[in-house]
């Protein structure tokens, strides 16, 4: 069911649990072991915040590992890059067990391609992006048999899952998105990515953050030059738009071009994951479908999104891409275009938000997000604790 955010503040039901650090007492009586299994290498800035939070209690045995993360050569072969991956965690300091026994926990940033290795270990699932596709519920559907801990960010989630019947086969928890936990906590700097990309300190720094599939790309790529001189534009594509298996390399290319062309736009590394650091930067930012959209408004600031033909995205079997359709989501708090002309004017529009859009921000991050507060990672370590005892 397609809705304005407005039309759907409903009361959530009593099976929803919300926890606040600090109300149990930890578990001490043994080692407790927990295994993060990081299908894909970008999955890692949705985890590590809780990696964090539990490193920092002794009775916490962590150790991680990685997918093969495959990129494709010459449009043919597909090439691992986990033993790379792999060796960048280990000079990290992390411990890698590529074949974990007999874990207490997992966590993942979806659900596991064996969850059935793992036994009777608690399964944690913080998704990796959580936006408004339906693959989360596919995913966790197809795998009926399995019940993981689904840790969700909000009421909209809460609803959406029971909406699919989700709240029948898993085991919901209300904590807030870990993700986010950096935005409150004074980790990240803009000045830091101004320096790192000798961008124009005295400029707005625009984002433009769109996903693989369904994407906005080669729409934006025609009019991102009408605001490069007014702005600092950063482009943050994501890693499939880069590796060639999910998506074309002409993704990448397009603004590898145009990033030669405009000395002014910058694109950022594929190297880079971590979207994180330039979400907190950004004063607006330009996307899609993309989860950054959401995230983008826990700092209540407002965004582009770049409407798409929403009957036309469908799964391989028919099914909707998108939970909810592009020119509904966010329709009063994010600014919407539909043709690549509009983009200066919503840039314009973006940065200079309106009290009554400033009001509508604030309403729908409510909404999305039980806690803004830097915490949400006690939280799921309080869930952990209280679901083991």
């Amino acid at each position: 069911m397609y809705f304005n955010l407005r039309l759907k503040k409903g009361r959530l039901g009593t099976k929803i649990h919300k926890y606040h650090p600090g109300n149990r007492h930890s578990m001490k009586s043994k080692k407790i072991k927990v295994h993060f299994e990081i299908v894909q290498e970008y999955y890692w800035p949705a985890m590590e915040p809780i990696y964090t939070a539990l490193a920092k209690d002794p009775s916490y045995d962590l150790t991680i590992s990685i997918g093969p993360n495959h990129k494709r050569l010459f449009g043919i072969f597909l090439l691992s890059q986990r033993e790379a991956i792999e060796k960048k965690f280990i000079e990290k300091g992390f411990t890698i067990d590529r074949n974990c026994k007999n874990p207490d926990v997992v966590i993942c940033g979806d659900t596991l391609p064996n969850p059935k290795r793992y036994g009777n270990a608690l399964l944690c699932n913080v998704d990796h992006g959580p936006c408004f596709k339906t693959l989360r519920y596919r995913n966790l559907l197809k795998q009926p048999h399995t019940r993981y801990v689904v840790f969700a960010e909000g009421r909209y989630r809460i609803e959406k899952l029971k909406e699919h019947g989700l709240d029948t086969i898993e085991t919901i928890r209300d904590v807030g998105l870990p993700k986010l936990d950096p935005f409150f906590t004074g980790a990240y700097s803009r000045e830091e990515i101004i320096t790192r990309h000798n961008l124009d300190p005295n400029k707005k720094i625009v984002l433009y953050a769109p996903t693989y599939k369904p994407t906005s790309i080669f729409k934006v790529a025609q009019s991102i030059h009408t605001i490069v001189e007014q702005y600092n534009v950063v482009v943050k594509l994501h890693p499939y738009s880069w590796s060639g298996k999910y998506a074309p390399h002409s993704q990448h290319r397009i603004f590898e071009k145009l990033a030669q062309k405009h000395q002014n736009l910058c694109l950022v590394s594929k190297d880079i994951h971590d979207i994180m650091p330039y979400l907190f930067a950004a004063d607006t930012m330009i996307s899609e479908a993309s989860s950054v959209i959401n995230e983008f408004l826990a700092l209540e600031r407002c965004g582009i999104i770049y409407d798409l033909e929403d009957a036309k995205l469908k799964h391989s079997d028919g099914e909707p891409l998108l939970e909810e359709k592009t020119t509904e989501w966010l329709k009063d708090s994010f600014v919407h275009i539909s043709q690549p002309e509009q983009l200066a004017e919503a840039v314009t529009q973006a940065v200079n938000p309106t009290e009554q859009r400033k009001k509508q921000l604030k309403e729908d991050k409510e909404y999305i997000y039980s806690y803004t507060d830097g915490k949400c990672s006690l939280r799921v370590k309080e869930a952990i604790e209280d679901l083991l005892s």
